[in-house]
């Protein structure tokens, strides 16, 4: 793989703590931070806690939501929406 050579300004926290990782796991300072970047970049897709707890609530709200119906019904509706795929519709007028 091509390193390509970068120049970045960090605070002296953050370069004490890529000196002490490089150290302690006996690897250079550039491979540290590349695998923090790789370790970022795998987590930046993921949502927040708050997010996914939001997601959460906002799925049992809507999941109450669903009628109960008796599965023959369900089974009913279904085969009709099959047979409408494979024919022209339902057959029923859509109101404007």
């Amino acid at each position: 793989m091509a390193h390509q050579k970068m120049t970045f300004s960090l605070d002296q926290v953050t370069a004490s703590r890529i000196g002490e990782l490089a150290r302690g796991q006996g690897k250079p300072k550039s491979a540290v931070v590349r695998d923090a970047v790789a370790a970022y970049a795998e987590r930046s897709g993921a949502v927040s806690e708050a997010e996914r707890l939001e997601r959460a609530r906002l799925f049992v709200k809507l999941a109450a939501r669903i009628p109960a119906r008796p599965p023959e019904e369900v089974e009913a509706e279904l085969r009709e929406v099959r047979r409408a795929r494979r024919t022209s519709g339902r057959g029923t007028v859509s109101e404007p």
